[in-house]
């Protein structure tokens, strides 16, 4: 650990601007690892689906298919109303 300070310390005197910029450079790689919006970010992003639902006519041999794109199936986003 006296070791990673004493590069610190000899890095801030010879070279602020980096020094700085490097730190800011890790806490753009750590801070959204960490942040707690990440989880909701991620639970959006699967309640969004990737294809706009084309309306089709349902045979009756399509059970998969809802019969109006409007109907409610697969996750929803009730997590966000509630929160």
């Amino acid at each position: 650990m006296a070791k990673i300070g004493a590069f610190l310390k000899n890095a801030w005197a010879k070279e602020p601007v980096l020094t700085v910029s490097a730190v800011i450079g890790v806490c753009a790689v750590v801070f959204p690892i960490l942040s707690p919006y990440t989880k909701y970010a991620a639970m959006t992003n699967d309640a969004t689906p990737y294809t706009y639902p084309v309306p089709i006519r349902d045979d009756g041999n399509l059970p998969d298919i809802p019969n109006h794109p409007m109907d409610n199936i697969g996750p929803d986003l009730k997590w966000l109303k509630d929160f």
